[in-house]
């Protein structure tokens, strides 16, 4: 049995729940209070799930993960032997990797930044703005050169889990007051994503054709 500690508007949580839906594999859903009740902060979570105080947290066979980035790489390991979301190649899995990286740099800069509007968490504005914008420059920089190739995606020709692990991030960027407009490389790779089949959005992301939920 797959139970995954999951809040609902956790970016990185939504990136394992739109993974398990894409892998078509049933799971438990264990809500956490994070906000208000920063239940992920409580000693009991951090002594038995994550010793860090995050979600997402994946059970699964008696293994414990509490690293998005982590998970996806499991999963996609372990469930898809086609190996469309992980490539086999090792050249194509050192840029997942890479980009996973900067997956992670966006959660504590433009993550940070939506925090910070939406709870009210304390952060260095100035600090995450700059991180955030270089990144999602790099973001723009990099789809746009995949663009002139011919390619829609950061690594291959299909997405990958590279592609997943940054995109809420870039596509919540406005809930922590950063502007897309300037990047249409950007923009054209998250409206794509966002209307793959099978993608399921979360709030603030709307799955193509969803009405904004009430």
């Amino acid at each position: 049995m797959i139970r995954l500690h999951d809040y609902e508007l956790s970016a990185d949580a939504f990136k394992v729940r739109q993974l398990l839906a894409w892998l078509g594999l049933a799971h438990e859903k264990i809500l956490v209070d994070v906000h208000p009740g920063r239940e992920h902060e409580s000693a009991r979570f951090r002594s038995e799930l994550s010793p860090l105080g995050r979600v997402p947290v994946l059970e699964y066979d008696g293994l414990l993960l509490h690293d998005a980035g982590a998970i996806l790489v499991y999963l996609a390991v372990r469930h898809d032997e086609a190996r469309r979301w992980l490539p086999v190649d090792a050249r194509a899995q050192g840029a997942v990797a890479q980009w996973l990286g900067i997956a992670h740099d966006l959660s504590r800069s433009a993550g940070a930044l939506r925090l910070h509007h939406a709870f009210g968490a304390a952060v260095d504005v100035a600090v995450c703005r700059g991180e955030a914008i270089a990144l999602l420059r790099l973001l723009d920089d990099h789809l746009a050169e995949r663009a002139s190739a011919g390619e829609r995606w950061l690594v291959a020709a299909q997405p990958t889990i590279a592609d997943l692990a940054c995109f809420p991030h870039a596509a919540l960027a406005g809930e922590g007051g950063l502007a897309l407009d300037a990047w249409p490389a950007l923009r054209r790779w998250l409206w794509d994503l966002r209307h793959l089949p099978g993608f399921i959005g979360m709030p603030g992301i709307l799955a193509a054709g969803e009405a904004q939920r009430i």
